[in-house]
């Protein structure tokens, strides 16, 4: 092995295994190792698809594997299942964080709405919500169009909260609303309150100081470089591009 090459270890391939896809028909698969490996080496080296280094096969092998395994959700399903495996935190972070939108990434069937391309004061950007614990380990995602404000999506993405005691979020999810779904979902939100609230909610500065969890949890997103700038035109694949450095970078 190149020392330069991104491989699985035979530990971190045994988590993946059990994982995978059995339906196969016809042909057998090609080394599932290999390809997941050259597939991950793309997203982290941020090059195109077709200079892909050979030693991971052909790459319109790893290319297809990519998008079809995004299309069954294969690879959102196995970044769920091994986050699940970590068990219950006891507290959960809510953020965001925009990425830049290349020029090849647009183009895609429905326009910018349904691809979650959007419009805000850094050009054409795609956000990514999140949820994270105390540990910086991420357990969902969801994407929207740059312009998309906060509270908006975190009303969507709370339906995915697990069992906590306690979400932490910045200001830009105070909003009275929120606050009630997660209150009935049996945490309670620490969120700092406005400048402009006129009734100030309960809010506990010694516990938010751990909140810059789940923004070390964006950075060690953001290197891999295909992950830090959106090229893919369908959102599936770029949540898909999400899914995969996620679980390399915390579940394995």
């Amino acid at each position: 092995m190149i020392p330069d090459r991104f491989w699985l270890t035979d530990e971190q391939f045994s988590k993946i295994a059990p994982h995978l896809p059995t339906d196969t028909r016809g042909k057998a698969r090609v080394d599932d190792r290999r390809v997941i490996s050259g597939i991950v080496h793309v997203l982290k080296s941020g090059g195109r698809w077709i200079d892909a280094p050979p030693d991971y096969g052909p790459k319109k092998t790893l290319y297809n594997r990519y998008v079809r395994w995004a299309v069954k959700g294969v690879w959102v399903d196995l970044f769920h299942a091994l986050a699940q495996a970590g068990g219950p935190p006891a507290q959960v972070l809510i953020d965001s964080s925009a990425v830049k939108a290349h020029r090849s990434a647009s183009g895609g069937k429905g326009g910018r709405k349904n691809q979650a391309i959007g419009r805000s004061r850094g050009g054409r950007t795609t956000k990514i919500h999140a949820l994270t614990d105390a540990q910086c380990r991420p357990l969902a995602f969801m994407l929207t169009g740059g312009q998309v404000a906060d509270c908006t999506a975190g009303a969507e993405l709370l339906a995915r909260l697990p069992s906590c005691d306690i979400l932490h979020g910045d200001k830009g999810y105070d909003s009275d609303a929120l606050r009630r779904q997660v209150e009935d979902r049996g945490a309670m939100p620490n969120i700092p309150p406005k400048a402009n609230r006129r009734w100030k909610n309960c809010f506990s500065p010694f516990l938010y100081r751990n909140r810059n969890a789940i923004e070390r949890m964006f950075c060690r997103l953001k290197d891999f470089r295909r992950v830090a700038t959106r090229y893919d035109r369908n959102a599936t694949n770029f949540l898909a591009a999400v899914c995969i450095a996620a679980t390399v970078s915390y579940w394995l």
